[in-house]
Protein backbone atom coordinates (compact mmCIF):
# COMPACT_ATOMS: atom_id res chain seq x y z
CA UNK A 1 0.00 0.00 0.00
CA UNK A 2 2.89 2.46 0.34
CA UNK A 3 4.41 1.59 -2.77
CA UNK A 4 1.16 2.92 -4.13
CA UNK A 5 0.70 6.09 -2.12
CA UNK A 6 4.38 7.01 -2.94
CA UNK A 7 3.86 6.84 -6.68
CA UNK A 8 0.71 8.85 -6.47
CA UNK A 9 1.76 11.71 -8.95
CA UNK A 10 2.79 9.11 -11.12
CA UNK A 11 0.66 8.65 -14.68
CA UNK A 12 1.03 5.04 -14.08
CA UNK A 13 -2.36 3.46 -13.45
CA UNK A 14 -3.56 2.70 -9.61
CA UNK A 15 -3.41 -1.34 -11.52
CA UNK A 16 0.08 -1.17 -12.50
CA UNK A 17 1.15 -0.95 -9.21
CA UNK A 18 -1.29 -3.33 -7.71
CA UNK A 19 0.79 -6.07 -9.61
CA UNK A 20 3.52 -4.90 -8.70
CA UNK A 21 2.47 -5.23 -4.59
CA UNK A 22 1.20 -8.60 -6.14
CA UNK A 23 4.21 -9.58 -7.36
CA UNK A 24 6.47 -8.47 -4.21
CA UNK A 25 4.28 -11.06 -2.46
CA UNK A 26 4.42 -13.62 -4.78
CA UNK A 27 8.59 -13.33 -3.94
CA UNK A 28 7.26 -14.74 -0.03
CA UNK A 29 5.40 -17.74 -1.12
CA UNK A 30 7.06 -20.81 0.00
CA UNK A 31 5.31 -24.37 0.66
CA UNK A 32 5.49 -24.00 3.70
CA UNK A 33 3.46 -21.12 4.37
CA UNK A 34 -0.45 -21.50 5.07
CA UNK A 35 -1.73 -18.36 3.66
CA UNK A 36 -5.47 -18.63 4.91
CA UNK A 37 -4.61 -20.02 7.74
CA UNK A 38 -2.44 -17.94 8.96
CA UNK A 39 -5.03 -15.10 7.88
CA UNK A 40 -7.63 -17.22 10.11
CA UNK A 41 -5.43 -17.21 13.25
CA UNK A 42 -5.08 -13.43 12.97
CA UNK A 43 -8.62 -12.85 13.19
CA UNK A 44 -8.83 -15.12 15.84
CA UNK A 45 -6.01 -12.93 17.84
CA UNK A 46 -8.41 -9.83 16.89
CA UNK A 47 -11.59 -10.92 18.76
CA UNK A 48 -13.25 -9.04 16.48
CA UNK A 49 -17.33 -8.24 17.29
CA UNK A 50 -19.07 -9.98 14.69
CA UNK A 51 -21.85 -8.14 12.97
CA UNK A 52 -21.93 -9.92 9.63
CA UNK A 53 -22.66 -13.38 8.52
CA UNK A 54 -23.39 -16.63 9.76
CA UNK A 55 -26.09 -15.72 12.33
CA UNK A 56 -24.57 -18.10 15.21
CA UNK A 57 -22.00 -15.52 15.92
CA UNK A 58 -19.17 -17.52 16.63
CA UNK A 59 -20.95 -20.40 18.05
CA UNK A 60 -22.67 -18.12 20.66
CA UNK A 61 -26.18 -18.10 18.78
CA UNK A 62 -26.32 -21.99 18.64
CA UNK A 63 -24.75 -23.67 21.94
CA UNK A 64 -25.66 -27.23 20.62
CA UNK A 65 -24.00 -26.74 17.06
CA UNK A 66 -20.53 -25.28 18.91
CA UNK A 67 -20.73 -28.61 21.32
CA UNK A 68 -21.14 -30.85 18.42
CA UNK A 69 -18.31 -29.15 16.17
CA UNK A 70 -16.26 -27.25 18.85
CA UNK A 71 -15.55 -24.22 19.37
CA UNK A 72 -12.38 -23.91 16.59
CA UNK A 73 -14.29 -25.09 14.64
CA UNK A 74 -17.19 -22.29 14.78
CA UNK A 75 -14.46 -19.57 15.45
CA UNK A 76 -13.52 -19.79 11.83
CA UNK A 77 -16.67 -20.45 10.27
CA UNK A 78 -17.00 -17.09 9.10
CA UNK A 79 -17.48 -14.85 6.49
CA UNK A 80 -15.79 -13.06 3.92
CA UNK A 81 -13.89 -9.91 4.80
CA UNK A 82 -11.26 -7.55 3.29
CA UNK A 83 -8.54 -9.26 5.29
CA UNK A 84 -9.33 -13.09 4.73
CA UNK A 85 -10.05 -12.44 0.79
CA UNK A 86 -12.59 -13.14 -1.30
CA UNK A 87 -13.35 -16.66 -3.23
CA UNK A 88 -15.55 -14.81 -6.11
CA UNK A 89 -12.61 -12.12 -6.68
CA UNK A 90 -9.01 -13.29 -5.00
CA UNK A 91 -6.29 -10.73 -4.68
CA UNK A 92 -4.76 -11.62 -1.19
CA UNK A 93 -4.45 -14.80 1.13
CA UNK A 94 -7.35 -17.05 -1.10
CA UNK A 95 -5.15 -15.89 -4.25
CA UNK A 96 -1.76 -16.62 -2.82
CA UNK A 97 -3.04 -20.08 -1.28
CA UNK A 98 -4.18 -20.67 -4.49
CA UNK A 99 -1.00 -20.22 -6.15
CA UNK A 100 0.89 -22.30 -3.78
CA UNK A 101 -1.24 -24.73 -5.22
CA UNK A 102 -0.89 -24.46 -8.41
CA UNK A 103 2.85 -24.87 -7.72
CA UNK A 104 2.36 -27.88 -5.75
CA UNK A 105 0.64 -29.53 -8.54
CA UNK A 106 2.96 -28.50 -11.64
CA UNK A 107 -0.01 -26.15 -12.90
CA UNK A 108 -0.15 -22.46 -14.10
CA UNK A 109 -3.32 -21.53 -12.35
CA UNK A 110 -5.72 -23.48 -9.71
CA UNK A 111 -9.23 -22.56 -8.01
CA UNK A 112 -10.32 -23.40 -4.74
CA UNK A 113 -13.45 -25.73 -5.06
CA UNK A 114 -16.09 -25.56 -2.71
CA UNK A 115 -18.44 -27.51 -3.99
CA UNK A 116 -16.49 -31.07 -4.60
CA UNK A 117 -14.98 -32.26 -7.46
CA UNK A 118 -18.53 -32.05 -9.09
CA UNK A 119 -17.93 -28.13 -9.20
CA UNK A 120 -14.69 -28.52 -10.92
CA UNK A 121 -15.76 -30.98 -13.51
CA UNK A 122 -18.70 -29.54 -14.41
CA UNK A 123 -16.59 -26.42 -14.74
CA UNK A 124 -13.82 -27.48 -17.00
CA UNK A 125 -16.45 -28.70 -19.54
CA UNK A 126 -18.54 -25.73 -19.14
CA UNK A 127 -15.29 -23.40 -19.95
CA UNK A 128 -14.39 -25.69 -22.70
CA UNK A 129 -18.16 -26.50 -24.52
CA UNK A 130 -20.79 -24.54 -26.00
CA UNK A 131 -24.20 -25.68 -26.76
CA UNK A 132 -23.67 -28.12 -29.71
CA UNK A 133 -20.15 -28.86 -29.20
CA UNK A 134 -18.97 -32.28 -28.97
CA UNK A 135 -16.87 -33.57 -26.48
CA UNK A 136 -15.25 -37.14 -26.88
CA UNK A 137 -15.54 -38.67 -23.07
CA UNK A 138 -15.74 -42.66 -21.57
CA UNK A 139 -19.34 -43.79 -21.08
CA UNK A 140 -18.31 -44.87 -17.52
CA UNK A 141 -17.57 -40.83 -16.27
CA UNK A 142 -19.30 -39.51 -13.08
CA UNK A 143 -22.57 -38.41 -13.22
CA UNK A 144 -21.07 -34.70 -12.63
CA UNK A 145 -19.83 -34.81 -16.23
CA UNK A 146 -23.46 -35.99 -17.93
CA UNK A 147 -24.70 -33.30 -15.96
CA UNK A 148 -22.40 -30.64 -17.40
CA UNK A 149 -23.22 -31.62 -20.71
CA UNK A 150 -27.14 -30.95 -19.71
CA UNK A 151 -26.13 -27.97 -18.44
CA UNK A 152 -24.03 -26.58 -21.80
CA UNK A 153 -25.88 -28.72 -24.80
CA UNK A 154 -22.90 -29.97 -25.38
CA UNK A 155 -23.11 -33.46 -27.15
CA UNK A 156 -21.43 -36.47 -25.93
CA UNK A 157 -19.46 -38.49 -28.27
CA UNK A 158 -18.55 -42.10 -26.45
CA UNK A 159 -16.09 -43.97 -26.01
CA UNK A 160 -17.27 -47.30 -24.83
CA UNK A 161 -14.48 -48.98 -22.30
CA UNK A 162 -13.58 -52.49 -22.68
CA UNK A 163 -15.12 -54.87 -20.03
CA UNK A 164 -12.93 -57.18 -17.86
CA UNK A 165 -15.16 -59.98 -17.95
CA UNK A 166 -13.97 -61.84 -15.14
CA UNK A 167 -14.25 -58.83 -12.82
CA UNK A 168 -17.03 -57.45 -14.82
CA UNK A 169 -16.27 -53.51 -14.12
CA UNK A 170 -15.39 -51.24 -16.88
CA UNK A 171 -11.88 -50.78 -17.94
CA UNK A 172 -9.47 -47.54 -19.68
CA UNK A 173 -9.54 -45.98 -23.03
CA UNK A 174 -7.39 -47.53 -25.94
CA UNK A 175 -5.50 -44.85 -27.41
CA UNK A 176 -6.72 -46.62 -30.90
CA UNK A 177 -10.23 -45.86 -29.92
CA UNK A 178 -9.70 -42.51 -28.53
CA UNK A 179 -8.31 -41.61 -31.91
CA UNK A 180 -10.88 -43.23 -34.42
CA UNK A 181 -13.40 -41.17 -32.06
CA UNK A 182 -11.26 -37.71 -33.00
CA UNK A 183 -11.15 -38.85 -36.78
CA UNK A 184 -14.65 -39.61 -36.70
CA UNK A 185 -15.93 -36.51 -34.94
CA UNK A 186 -12.80 -33.69 -36.11
CA UNK A 187 -14.95 -30.84 -35.08
CA UNK A 188 -14.66 -32.06 -31.53
CA UNK A 189 -13.96 -29.90 -28.96
CA UNK A 190 -12.04 -31.81 -25.91
CA UNK A 191 -11.12 -35.22 -24.64
CA UNK A 192 -12.25 -35.70 -21.28
CA UNK A 193 -10.00 -38.88 -19.51
CA UNK A 194 -10.72 -40.76 -16.18
CA UNK A 195 -7.17 -41.02 -14.28
CA UNK A 196 -7.69 -43.00 -12.79
CA UNK A 197 -11.12 -44.83 -12.48
CA UNK A 198 -12.43 -45.34 -9.11
CA UNK A 199 -11.37 -48.99 -9.34
CA UNK A 200 -7.65 -47.89 -9.77
CA UNK A 201 -7.40 -48.13 -13.87
CA UNK A 202 -5.78 -45.93 -15.72
CA UNK A 203 -5.62 -45.36 -19.71
CA UNK A 204 -2.78 -43.66 -21.23
CA UNK A 205 -3.22 -40.21 -20.37
CA UNK A 206 -0.11 -39.05 -22.28
CA UNK A 207 -0.63 -40.32 -25.15
CA UNK A 208 -4.28 -39.16 -25.67
CA UNK A 209 -3.12 -35.91 -24.59
CA UNK A 210 -0.65 -35.66 -27.33
CA UNK A 211 -3.51 -37.10 -29.95
CA UNK A 212 -6.21 -34.81 -28.28
CA UNK A 213 -3.39 -31.54 -28.89
CA UNK A 214 -2.18 -32.49 -32.48
CA UNK A 215 -6.02 -32.48 -33.48
CA UNK A 216 -6.56 -28.59 -31.90
CA UNK A 217 -8.64 -30.60 -29.07
CA UNK A 218 -8.62 -29.82 -25.15
CA UNK A 219 -7.82 -32.47 -22.81
CA UNK A 220 -9.80 -32.65 -19.50
CA UNK A 221 -8.85 -34.86 -16.57
CA UNK A 222 -11.36 -36.74 -14.39
CA UNK A 223 -8.76 -36.58 -11.10
CA UNK A 224 -11.38 -37.47 -8.50
CA UNK A 225 -8.82 -39.95 -7.35
CA UNK A 226 -5.77 -39.28 -8.71
CA UNK A 227 -4.81 -36.29 -6.10
CA UNK A 228 -1.57 -38.81 -4.85
CA UNK A 229 -0.27 -39.16 -8.26
CA UNK A 230 0.97 -35.86 -8.32
CA UNK A 231 3.02 -36.53 -5.48
CA UNK A 232 5.03 -39.35 -6.16
CA UNK A 233 6.71 -40.84 -8.46
CA UNK A 234 5.78 -44.96 -7.98
CA UNK A 235 2.45 -43.83 -9.32
CA UNK A 236 0.88 -43.17 -12.70
CA UNK A 237 1.52 -40.10 -13.80
CA UNK A 238 -0.83 -37.14 -13.41
CA UNK A 239 -2.59 -34.92 -15.51
CA UNK A 240 -0.74 -31.57 -15.58
CA UNK A 241 2.63 -33.44 -15.62
CA UNK A 242 1.94 -34.68 -19.77
CA UNK A 243 0.04 -31.19 -20.91
CA UNK A 244 -3.41 -32.11 -20.17
CA UNK A 245 -5.00 -28.92 -20.15
CA UNK A 246 -7.34 -29.12 -16.93
CA UNK A 247 -7.90 -31.33 -13.83
CA UNK A 248 -10.44 -31.75 -11.47
CA UNK A 249 -8.82 -33.19 -8.09
CA UNK A 250 -10.72 -34.21 -5.17
CA UNK A 251 -7.81 -33.19 -2.29
CA UNK A 252 -10.85 -34.46 0.37
CA UNK A 253 -10.27 -37.85 -0.77
CA UNK A 254 -6.36 -38.95 -0.81
CA UNK A 255 -5.46 -35.33 0.00
CA UNK A 256 -6.81 -35.44 3.47
CA UNK A 257 -9.11 -32.24 3.76
CA UNK A 258 -12.44 -31.31 4.78
CA UNK A 259 -15.33 -33.37 2.22
CA UNK A 260 -15.96 -31.23 -0.84
CA UNK A 261 -13.52 -28.99 -0.81
CA UNK A 262 -11.45 -30.11 -4.09
CA UNK A 263 -8.72 -28.07 -6.90
CA UNK A 264 -9.68 -27.48 -10.19
CA UNK A 265 -6.34 -27.18 -12.40
CA UNK A 266 -5.54 -25.24 -15.25
CA UNK A 267 -2.38 -25.72 -17.78
CA UNK A 268 -0.67 -22.78 -19.36
CA UNK A 269 -3.35 -22.55 -22.41
CA UNK A 270 -5.88 -21.77 -20.65
CA UNK A 271 -7.84 -18.62 -19.94
CA UNK A 272 -7.62 -18.49 -16.14
CA UNK A 273 -9.94 -15.68 -15.91
CA UNK A 274 -12.54 -17.42 -17.96
CA UNK A 275 -12.72 -20.14 -16.34
CA UNK A 276 -13.17 -18.29 -13.32
CA UNK A 277 -15.87 -16.35 -14.87
CA UNK A 278 -17.62 -19.90 -15.26
CA UNK A 279 -17.09 -21.11 -12.16
CA UNK A 280 -18.88 -18.17 -10.42
CA UNK A 281 -21.68 -18.69 -12.47
CA UNK A 282 -22.38 -21.54 -9.91
CA UNK A 283 -20.23 -21.63 -6.97
CA UNK A 284 -21.55 -20.05 -3.59
CA UNK A 285 -20.83 -16.29 -2.87
CA UNK A 286 -20.56 -17.39 0.87
CA UNK A 287 -17.52 -19.63 0.29
CA UNK A 288 -16.44 -21.79 3.47
CA UNK A 289 -13.52 -20.89 4.93
CA UNK A 290 -13.66 -24.65 7.19
CA UNK A 291 -12.86 -25.85 3.30
CA UNK A 292 -10.53 -23.40 2.39
CA UNK A 293 -8.58 -23.30 5.15
CA UNK A 294 -8.23 -27.43 5.28
CA UNK A 295 -7.47 -27.33 1.02
CA UNK A 296 -4.47 -24.67 2.10
CA UNK A 297 -3.71 -26.73 5.02
CA UNK A 298 -3.67 -30.27 3.17
CA UNK A 299 -1.59 -28.42 0.01
CA UNK A 300 1.16 -27.84 2.23
CA UNK A 301 1.06 -31.09 4.07
CA UNK A 302 1.11 -32.48 0.57
CA UNK A 303 4.10 -30.74 -0.77
CA UNK A 304 6.38 -30.80 2.43
CA UNK A 305 5.03 -34.81 2.85
CA UNK A 306 3.90 -35.66 -0.46
CA UNK A 307 6.31 -38.58 -1.17
CA UNK A 308 6.76 -40.33 2.79
CA UNK A 309 2.87 -39.99 2.95
CA UNK A 310 2.31 -41.84 -0.27
CA UNK A 311 5.18 -44.29 0.23
CA UNK A 312 3.35 -45.61 3.46
CA UNK A 313 0.20 -45.80 1.58
CA UNK A 314 1.46 -48.29 -1.03
CA UNK A 315 3.57 -50.00 0.91
CA UNK A 316 -0.19 -51.18 3.61
CA UNK A 317 -2.12 -51.51 0.72
CA UNK A 318 0.57 -54.37 -1.43
CA UNK A 319 0.72 -55.79 2.13
CA UNK A 320 -3.46 -55.96 2.48
CA UNK A 321 -3.26 -57.49 -1.15
CA UNK A 322 -0.89 -59.76 -0.26
CA UNK A 323 -2.73 -60.81 2.95
CA UNK A 324 -6.04 -61.29 1.24
CA UNK A 325 -4.95 -62.56 -1.57
CA UNK A 326 -3.08 -66.12 0.47
CA UNK A 327 -7.02 -66.12 2.06
CA UNK A 328 -7.94 -67.53 -1.16
CA UNK A 329 -11.35 -66.75 -2.63
CA UNK A 330 -11.19 -63.05 -2.84
CA UNK A 331 -9.26 -61.41 -5.42
CA UNK A 332 -7.36 -57.88 -4.62
CA UNK A 333 -6.18 -56.86 -7.86
CA UNK A 334 -3.17 -54.66 -9.18
CA UNK A 335 -0.57 -53.97 -11.70
CA UNK A 336 -1.25 -57.65 -13.03
CA UNK A 337 -4.32 -56.43 -15.23
CA UNK A 338 -2.09 -53.83 -17.40
CA UNK A 339 -1.77 -55.09 -20.75
CA UNK A 340 -0.63 -51.55 -22.32
CA UNK A 341 -4.27 -51.07 -23.87
CA UNK A 342 -7.78 -50.50 -21.83
CA UNK A 343 -5.43 -50.99 -18.42
CA UNK A 344 -2.56 -49.37 -19.77
CA UNK A 345 -1.70 -48.99 -16.26
CA UNK A 346 -2.86 -49.20 -12.20
CA UNK A 347 -2.89 -47.39 -9.39
CA UNK A 348 -1.98 -49.11 -6.37
CA UNK A 349 -2.93 -47.48 -3.63
CA UNK A 350 -6.53 -49.01 -4.48
CA UNK A 351 -7.39 -51.96 -2.55
CA UNK A 352 -10.08 -53.17 -4.94
CA UNK A 353 -11.56 -56.42 -4.16
CA UNK A 354 -13.25 -58.96 -6.50
CA UNK A 355 -15.61 -60.68 -4.14
CA UNK A 356 -17.99 -62.74 -6.60
CA UNK A 357 -16.29 -65.85 -6.42
CA UNK A 358 -16.66 -66.06 -2.47
CA UNK A 359 -20.52 -65.89 -4.24
CA UNK A 360 -21.53 -63.03 -2.48
CA UNK A 361 -21.76 -59.35 -4.73
CA UNK A 362 -19.70 -56.49 -3.37
CA UNK A 363 -22.73 -54.96 -2.01
CA UNK A 364 -23.41 -57.79 0.30
CA UNK A 365 -19.65 -57.72 1.73
CA UNK A 366 -19.97 -54.20 2.41
CA UNK A 367 -23.26 -53.83 4.34
CA UNK A 368 -22.06 -57.17 6.27
CA UNK A 369 -18.48 -55.31 7.11
CA UNK A 370 -20.42 -52.74 8.47
CA UNK A 371 -22.92 -54.38 10.18
CA UNK A 372 -21.47 -57.42 11.30
CA UNK A 373 -17.84 -56.13 12.00
CA UNK A 374 -18.18 -52.04 11.99
CA UNK A 375 -16.54 -51.51 9.20
CA UNK A 376 -16.56 -48.96 6.54
CA UNK A 377 -16.11 -49.43 2.81
CA UNK A 378 -15.92 -46.83 0.18
CA UNK A 379 -18.27 -48.71 -1.73
CA UNK A 380 -19.49 -52.21 -3.16
CA UNK A 381 -20.69 -52.75 -6.32
CA UNK A 382 -22.43 -55.96 -8.17
CA UNK A 383 -18.76 -57.99 -8.00
CA UNK A 384 -16.34 -55.96 -6.01
CA UNK A 385 -15.69 -54.01 -2.93
CA UNK A 386 -13.28 -51.15 -2.96
CA UNK A 387 -11.40 -50.16 0.97
CA UNK A 388 -10.20 -46.59 0.35
CA UNK A 389 -6.64 -46.43 2.18
CA UNK A 390 -5.00 -43.77 3.08
CA UNK A 391 -2.23 -41.84 5.51
CA UNK A 392 -4.79 -42.00 8.40
CA UNK A 393 -4.97 -45.95 8.16
CA UNK A 394 -2.88 -48.04 10.01
CA UNK A 395 -1.27 -51.97 9.98
CA UNK A 396 -3.72 -52.83 12.61
CA UNK A 397 -6.67 -51.50 10.77
CA UNK A 398 -5.88 -53.85 7.57
CA UNK A 399 -5.16 -56.67 10.18
CA UNK A 400 -8.98 -56.20 11.34
CA UNK A 401 -10.00 -56.06 7.41
CA UNK A 402 -8.37 -59.19 6.50
CA UNK A 403 -9.65 -60.82 9.58
CA UNK A 404 -12.99 -59.84 8.74
CA UNK A 405 -12.47 -61.42 5.03
CA UNK A 406 -11.58 -64.21 6.12
CA UNK A 407 -14.18 -65.00 9.00
CA UNK A 408 -17.17 -63.64 5.96
CA UNK A 409 -15.94 -65.81 3.80
CA UNK A 410 -16.02 -68.99 6.12
CA UNK A 411 -19.58 -68.13 7.58
CA UNK A 412 -21.32 -66.41 4.22
CA UNK A 413 -19.98 -67.86 1.55
CA UNK A 414 -22.25 -69.51 -1.33
CA UNK A 415 -22.41 -71.04 -4.93
CA UNK A 416 -20.86 -67.81 -6.98
CA UNK A 417 -23.02 -69.46 -10.37
CA UNK A 418 -26.15 -67.11 -9.66
CA UNK A 419 -24.23 -64.06 -9.31
CA UNK A 420 -24.71 -61.64 -12.12
CA UNK A 421 -21.53 -60.75 -13.74
CA UNK A 422 -21.47 -58.21 -15.82
CA UNK A 423 -21.19 -54.49 -13.91
CA UNK A 424 -20.72 -52.12 -17.43
CA UNK A 425 -23.67 -52.20 -20.05
CA UNK A 426 -22.78 -50.65 -23.55
CA UNK A 427 -25.71 -47.42 -24.19
CA UNK A 428 -27.80 -47.09 -27.13
CA UNK A 429 -27.83 -43.17 -26.95
CA UNK A 430 -31.00 -41.71 -28.70
CA UNK A 431 -31.24 -38.42 -28.09
CA UNK A 432 -28.36 -35.93 -26.32
CA UNK A 433 -28.29 -35.54 -22.51
CA UNK A 434 -29.89 -31.62 -22.54
CA UNK A 435 -32.52 -32.30 -24.94
CA UNK A 436 -33.88 -35.55 -23.33
CA UNK A 437 -33.39 -34.01 -19.77
CA UNK A 438 -35.91 -30.68 -20.97
CA UNK A 439 -38.01 -33.08 -22.94
CA UNK A 440 -41.91 -33.64 -22.58
CA UNK A 441 -41.67 -36.51 -20.34
CA UNK A 442 -43.88 -39.19 -18.65
CA UNK A 443 -43.35 -41.36 -15.87
CA UNK A 444 -43.84 -45.25 -16.17
CA UNK A 445 -44.01 -48.33 -14.01
CA UNK A 446 -40.53 -49.74 -14.73
CA UNK A 447 -41.46 -52.83 -16.66
CA UNK A 448 -43.51 -50.26 -19.41
CA UNK A 449 -40.15 -48.62 -20.38
CA UNK A 450 -38.04 -50.92 -22.44
CA UNK A 451 -37.43 -49.81 -25.66
CA UNK A 452 -38.46 -46.06 -24.52
CA UNK A 453 -35.98 -43.16 -23.85
CA UNK A 454 -34.49 -42.20 -20.56
CA UNK A 455 -35.18 -38.84 -18.90
CA UNK A 456 -34.00 -38.77 -16.08
CA UNK A 457 -30.50 -40.40 -14.63
CA UNK A 458 -30.14 -44.12 -12.64
CA UNK A 459 -27.36 -44.98 -10.86
CA UNK A 460 -25.71 -47.18 -7.63
CA UNK A 461 -23.91 -44.60 -5.56
CA UNK A 462 -21.09 -44.93 -4.93
CA UNK A 463 -19.52 -44.88 -7.71
CA UNK A 464 -21.97 -42.39 -9.16
CA UNK A 465 -21.39 -44.03 -13.10
CA UNK A 466 -24.76 -43.53 -14.43
CA UNK A 467 -26.24 -47.17 -15.73
CA UNK A 468 -29.10 -44.92 -17.06
CA UNK A 469 -28.59 -41.36 -18.20
CA UNK A 470 -30.80 -38.82 -20.11
CA UNK A 471 -30.87 -40.02 -23.70
CA UNK A 472 -30.32 -43.54 -23.38
CA UNK A 473 -32.35 -46.32 -24.62
CA UNK A 474 -33.78 -48.32 -21.70
CA UNK A 475 -33.29 -52.30 -22.77
CA UNK A 476 -34.44 -55.63 -20.81
CA UNK A 477 -31.09 -56.18 -19.91
CA UNK A 478 -30.63 -52.34 -17.89
CA UNK A 479 -33.74 -53.53 -15.93
CA UNK A 480 -32.32 -56.64 -15.38
CA UNK A 481 -29.63 -54.86 -14.15
CA UNK A 482 -31.08 -52.67 -11.76
CA UNK A 483 -33.40 -55.14 -10.86
CA UNK A 484 -30.83 -57.38 -9.65
CA UNK A 485 -28.99 -53.83 -7.97
CA UNK A 486 -31.94 -53.04 -6.10
CA UNK A 487 -32.29 -57.60 -4.53
CA UNK A 488 -28.30 -57.04 -3.35
CA UNK A 489 -28.97 -53.83 -1.93
CA UNK A 490 -27.25 -51.49 -4.07
CA UNK A 491 -27.86 -47.54 -2.76
CA UNK A 492 -29.51 -46.23 -6.33
CA UNK A 493 -30.11 -42.44 -6.65
CA UNK A 494 -31.15 -40.88 -9.79
CA UNK A 495 -35.19 -41.30 -10.74
CA UNK A 496 -38.12 -38.65 -9.44
CA UNK A 497 -39.53 -41.72 -7.96
CA UNK A 498 -37.24 -42.43 -4.70
CA UNK A 499 -39.00 -45.44 -4.71
CA UNK A 500 -36.93 -46.44 -7.93
CA UNK A 501 -40.47 -48.18 -9.48
CA UNK A 502 -40.78 -46.05 -12.44
CA UNK A 503 -38.76 -44.01 -14.79
CA UNK A 504 -39.27 -40.49 -16.72
CA UNK A 505 -39.11 -41.21 -20.71
CA UNK A 506 -39.39 -39.05 -23.27
CA UNK A 507 -42.79 -39.16 -25.17
CA UNK A 508 -41.53 -38.71 -28.36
Amino acid sequence: MNLILKSGHCKRSPAFYLERVINLRDEYLTQDRAPILEALTKMKAARLVPFDVPGHKRGRGNRELADFLGQACLDVDVNSMKPLDNLCHPVSVIRDAEILAAEAFGAAHSFFMIGGTTSAVQAMILSTCKPGDKIILPRNVHRSAINALILCGAVPVYVNPQVDERLGISLGMKVEEVIAAIKNNPDAKAVLINNPTYYGICSDIKTITEVAHAHGMKLLADEAHGTHFYFSDKLPPSAMSVGADMAAVSMHKSGGSLTQSSLLLTGKDINAGYVHQIINLTQSTSGSYLLMASLDISRRNLALRGSEIFDKVIELVEYARDEINFLGGWYAYGKELTDGGAVFDFDVTKLSIFTRAVGLAGVEVYDILRDEYDIQLEFGDIANVLAYVSVGDRVKDIERLVSALADIKRIYRKDPSRLMKVEYIDPIVDAAPKDAFYADKISLPLKETVGKTAAEFLMCYPPGIPILAPGERITREILDYIRYAKRKGCQITGPEDMTIKRLQVMTT
